[in-house]
């Protein structure tokens, strides 16, 4: 599976899950709105850090001028990777913000 199809299947669970979750508790027609509310900003969220990640891994690991219709082993490497730390840094951050959150 291609790493596109992986993260629109990860940003589908994701938005699935949230939903599911928020949804549960039978809100009111209020919390509902604001339930779609926060399911679209985290959509838009999700579909932002795809294109900063397709934009910084490509530019990093794809050379200028285009050799083979398709990618080379390095290349496919150097993608891996930029995506894997790519993820852990946002992870990390995410976990150290929600730690720094006033109570």
């Amino acid at each position: 599976m291609s790493f596109l199809g992986i993260f629109n299947f990860f940003m589908y669970l994701t938005f699935l899950y949230s939903f599911t979750v928020l949804m549960a508790a039978a809100p009111t027609e209020m919390d509902r709105e604001q339930i779609f509310s926060m399911a679209e900003k985290e959509m838009e969220y999700r579909v932002e850090m795809f294109n900063k990640i397709t934009h910084t891994c490509f530019q990093k690991c794809v050379e200028s001028k285009y050799k083979d219709s398709e990618l080379n082993m390095g290349e496919n490497s150097c993608i891996d990777r930029c995506v894997a730390k790519y993820w852990q840094v946002t992870n990390l951050v995410g976990v150290l913000l929600g730690n720094n959150r006033p109570m």
